[in-house]
């Protein structure tokens, strides 16, 4: 006969304790304003700047057919060991081998032979060392250029973008007050603000390989320059900002 009344007060607590739950977390629950939100205008500013290159890669590689695979690979490792010895006598420059491969080759109406090949970078803030280096390297050591190509630091990008980003910060102020004015509103505050950067390259000389060997006269280069760019976005929220509660 007892079983009931305990029965019916576990329930009674676990009802309590479901009642103490959703109060608290309607509690905390932040409070709903009311009445319509507010018109915004979402504005563009941006700003750019043409930084010169301050640094020049170099891409070469040596290439060697032969019927035996082990006469090509002795010959090509043979000659970038030359070219990297030659390459770590010039300080300036940092280079990196890669693209090491071996095939064989199929031609109709010839015996079939292997090819093997290893590839060369360099990079340099040094442009006058690094010309004078490619130059040996494809006179001296039979490596060929692939491609020559002037790039941005990630420091001077950093200092060029830390600039332009307070300058397109004031220009997307400018056209958001503007945009204020002309929609009728005296005040606006910022909303949602994103800031990008990126940079777009401008052409500049490139090098193709060459089937012959060259002088070891200095290559011929002219820097560049690339075109730095940050974008501010967001939403400008019109009308007088709300009174303190």
């Amino acid at each position: 006969m007892t079983s009931k009344p305990l029965f019916r007060s576990a329930r009674a607590m676990v009802v309590a304790i479901a009642l103490a739950f959703v109060a608290g977390n309607t509690a905390a629950d932040p409070p709903k304003r009311g009445g319509p939100m507010p018109p915004t205008v979402t504005v563009t500013g941006s700003a750019s700047a043409s930084v010169p290159t301050d640094r020049l890669q170099a891409w070469l590689f040596i290439e060697v057919d032969n019927a035996d695979p082990a006469v090509a690979a002795n010959a090509v490792n043979t000659a970038m060991a030359k070219a990297l010895t030659r390459v770590k006598g010039v300080a300036a420059v940092k280079p990196t081998t890669s693209g090491y491969s071996t095939q064989q080759v199929t031609e109709k109406g010839k015996p079939p032979h292997w090819r093997v090949a290893q590839s060369l970078t360099l990079d340099s803030a040094d442009f006058a060392a690094m010309a004078i280096l490619v130059g040996k390297l494809q006179e001296s050591d039979g490596l060929l250029v692939s491609g020559m190509s002037f790039a941005l630091s990630a420091e001077a990008r950093r200092r060029a973008e830390e600039s332009l980003t307070q300058e397109a910060i004031r220009s997307w102020q400018e056209r958001a007050q503007r945009a204020a004015q002309a929609l009728g509103f005296a005040q606006w505050r910022p909303g949602h603000v994103t800031v990008q950067a990126g940079d777009v390259p401008r052409p500049v000389p490139m090098m193709r390989a060459q089937s012959t060997m060259l002088s070891a006269a200095p290559v011929p280069l002219e820097p560049g320059s690339v075109d730095v760019t940050v974008s501010v976005t967001g939403d400008a929220i019109l009308g007088e900002p709300p009174s303190p509660r």
